[in-house]
């Protein structure tokens, strides 16, 4: 659950955010052409892509691209809160700020030997300065301009490149200069278990929702939401046979953000509670 959010727009796209938040908790990011540094102030996350997954503590930060799928942040110990400062970069902004040149971090490696797509990088003094810097400008919104939010992401361009991840952040960012297009049906699979809606999924294809309903039923011959539904819940009911993963978890590894709401489609669907079917598995 989030219980503070702030953000600050540079032409006309989020670049800078500030979010607290209440496990558990899951974002999954959409396949996009853009990259992602998220800072832990307080608590920690873990990263997930595919079957990868990594813990990501204060004070140490995560870069990554969204241009492939699978990507996921979460967090299941109600115990322990979250806060995290997110900065994103974007292609366009990035050539339109470097008009004459793009600086080393941003042009692609001579030797790429590695998709690479995401880095881990430790409790950094200098990261630690900017964050602050940026926490600064959180607390006094009065003094945010263009001029600062576009010195900010030069900055952390320029630290990035001196720390001793700079080579794998380079060649993550470098990928958001390569031509990248997606079909249908990879975008829908990718974000099968994602949170997004209906409508966002829709926008990720550029289609508006009532013709991307047309091209979904022309190729699953079912709706978005019931489609999409069955798979979640499909999933659900592997989870509970292979994993000993607590049902909350598995819910919300599903796409469901209501235990509630879960329990009763998984009922409606398996015609028995999850704990039950598990059990069920167990005594078989």
């Amino acid at each position: 659950m989030v219980n503070d959010y702030k953000k600050y727009d540079l032409f006309g796209k989020t670049f800078m955010q500030k979010i607290a938040l209440t496990p558990p908790f899951k974002f999954d990011f959409p396949v996009t052409e853009q990259a992602c540094f998220l800072y832990v102030l307080q608590g920690k996350f873990q990263y997930k892509v595919d079957i990868e997954e990594i813990n990501i503590p204060a004070n140490y930060s995560l870069f990554l691209n969204c241009i492939s799928s699978g990507k996921q942040i979460h967090h299941s110990d109600p115990t322990s809160k979250c806060e995290i400062v997110i900065v994103t970069f974007y292609p366009d902004i990035l050539k339109k700020i470097y008009d004459r040149e793009l600086p080393l971090l941003l042009q692609t490696p001579k030797n790429v030997i590695s998709n690479k797509s995401n880095e881990k990088i430790s409790n950094d003094f200098l990261i630690q300065k900017y964050i602050e810097g940026l926490l600064f400008y959180f607390e006094n919104p009065s003094l945010v301009n263009e001029d600062i939010l576009v010195l900010k992401l030069k900055e952390i361009i320029l630290l990035l490149s001196q720390t001793q991840n700079a080579e794998a952040v380079q060649l993550i960012l470098s990928q958001l200069f390569s031509p990248v297009s997606y079909t249908f049906k990879q975008i829908i699979e990718a974000n099968l278990f994602s949170q997004l809606t209906i409508e966002q999924l829709a926008e990720q294809n550029n289609l508006s929702l009532s013709s991307f309903k047309r091209e979904f039923a022309k190729l699953y011959n079912d709706t978005p939401a019931s489609y999409i539904k069955n798979k979640k819940l499909e999933k659900a009911a592997e989870l509970l046979l292979v994993s000993d993963q607590r049902i909350t978890e598995i819910a919300l590894n599903c796409g469901f953000n209501d235990l509630a709401n879960f329990t009763k489609s998984f009922s409606d669907k398996y015609h028995v509670a999850p704990r039950d079917y598990r059990q069920g598995l167990k005594e078989k």
